[in-house]
């Protein structure tokens, strides 16, 4: 069993994958709505949540450019770097997923296909920390699928058109770009309104409103994930930095008071040091305030005994972010299976994963890591077959098994199905029937 060297405050357990009632109301109660009333509806809640109004809150390609053009070089510059790695990542993802026909009887052939989705929506937060990486994720990785039509929202800022986040977006690739956010936006890309077409699926990470309506509307539209509040878990041994610790730590716990921030460490001065530094450090962060509240509610600091002891530990988090500061961190790899994403080592910041490094900060939460990996090119395709029988002496030899299989669970209909192959190219008789159809005969 771990020691406890700082424990978790909050009575709440955030990993619980239940919405509040009060949330799950208000979400069902917009997306009626904007069923029912499309355009009207979301103009009246759009008013409502965020103070926005206009004629149409798709922008037009001047006011795009206009926009694009008043964000510094410099940043633009910075925003295509990133693009880049986030598209040279996904490109190669694509690259490792194959199309592929085999014959598995004489003539017999099945195939596979990727195909992608037709349309795709992006949400792009706004609201404490409009994440403009976002948009890299979800619209980079979906053009790179092969997405032709991607529509991407983002909320309004102070009034207006957020402009890094469109720049972002356009960048990005994205055939259209809205100014709409909250409910109202996921419900109309995901329902269509009289001026949003619908698209296949939705992506993107948001408030525990977004989350709630992705959840309710998923069945009609694909989605990512169902996301929670974002997590970090460190594994430490005695070769790791404290100070390096507690500031990753905090890091991550800055994107809201429910996010964890966990330390697993087998050295007790590393964990003692990492709280120290902790400590220490919140009164000068800018966002000590929220990160606090996350250090103090849902921190967590355990001692264990043995490396193979913090990687089972860790795994039974399932975290999103899981970062290895050990001797040799690649040991994770054989060791470990249930996590989001790993970084291994020292110099690998989870800081980097989220806004530069090029891999998907799309990520399971909630204990999710258990069951599924984060958004990638993959989630854009649809993987489909198709068979195809050349072989008269192939179809019936299946045809006699598909009768036999069929009727040991009563599907009379399945096997006469088959049994209609194998009488036609391998003799056998129809009792069901006085039908010839070898000969074509058209008696009933």
């Amino acid at each position: 069993m771990p020691v406890v060297l700082k424990p978790a405050t909050s009575k709440n357990d955030v990993r619980v994958r239940s919405s509040r009632p009060a949330v799950v109301d208000t979400v069902a109660e917009v997306i009626a709505d904007v069923r029912a009333h499309g355009d009207e509806a979301v103009r009246r809640y759009s008013a409502k949540f965020d103070a926005w109004d206009r004629a149409s809150y798709r922008l037009g390609p001047d006011e795009i450019r206009s926009i694009v053009s008043g964000v510094p070089t410099s940043v633009l510059d910075d925003l295509r770097f990133v693009q880049l790695q986030v598209q040279n990542f996904a490109q190669a993802q694509r690259d490792s997923v194959h199309d592929f026909e085999i014959e598995t009887l004489p003539g017999v052939f099945l195939g596979q296909r990727n195909i992608p989705v037709s349309a795709a929506g992006a949400y792009v937060p706004g609201g404490r920390y409009p994440l403009t990486a976002s948009a890299h994720m979800t619209i980079v990785t979906a053009k790179v699928a092969g997405v032709e039509r991607v529509a991407a929202t983002t909320p309004p800022s102070e009034g207006a058109p957020p402009p890094i986040s469109v720049a972002a977006m356009h960048l990005a690739g994205a055939e259209e770009i809205y100014v709409l956010g909250g409910v109202q936006a996921v419900a109309a890309l995901a329902l269509g309104t009289e001026t949003i077409d619908p698209v296949s699926m939705v992506t993107g990470p948001g408030n525990a409103y977004v989350a709630e309506a992705k959840r309710q509307l998923f069945g009609e539209v694909g989605i990512d994930l169902f996301a929670g509040p974002t997590e970090v878990l460190i594994v430490a041994d005695e070769t790791a930095d404290p100070f390096t610790v507690a500031v990753d730590l905090l890091s991550q716990a800055e994107h809201g008071p429910d996010s964890p921030a966990v330390l697993i460490t087998t050295s007790h001065e590393v964990g003692r040091r990492a709280i120290e530094y902790v400590d220490a450090l919140l009164p000068g962060l800018p966002t000590g305030e929220v990160a606090g509240a996350a250090w103090r509610d849902h921190g967590e600091v355990l001692l264990v005994e043995s490396q193979e002891e913090a990687f089972a530990l860790a795994d039974a988090y399932a975290s999103e972010h899981v970062q290895i500061f050990t001797a040799e961190p690649r040991d994770a790899l054989a060791g470990m299976r249930d996590y989001g994403a790993l970084f291994l080592g020292q110099d690998t910041s989870v800081a980097y994963g989220d806004k530069v490094i090029g891999t998907n900060h799309v990520l399971p939460t909630l204990g999710a890591a258990r069951y599924t990996g984060g958004l990638w090119v993959g989630k854009y395709l649809k993987t489909v077959t198709y068979q195809e029988i050349r072989n008269t002496r192939s179809s019936a030899l299946l045809g006699e098994l598909c009768g036999r299989a069929a009727r040991l669970e009563n599907f009379e209909g399945h096997a006469r199905s088959g049994d209609l192959r194998a009488a036609r190219h391998g003799g056998a008789s129809l009792p069901w029937t006085d039908h010839d159809v070898r000969l074509g005969d058209a008696r009933p």
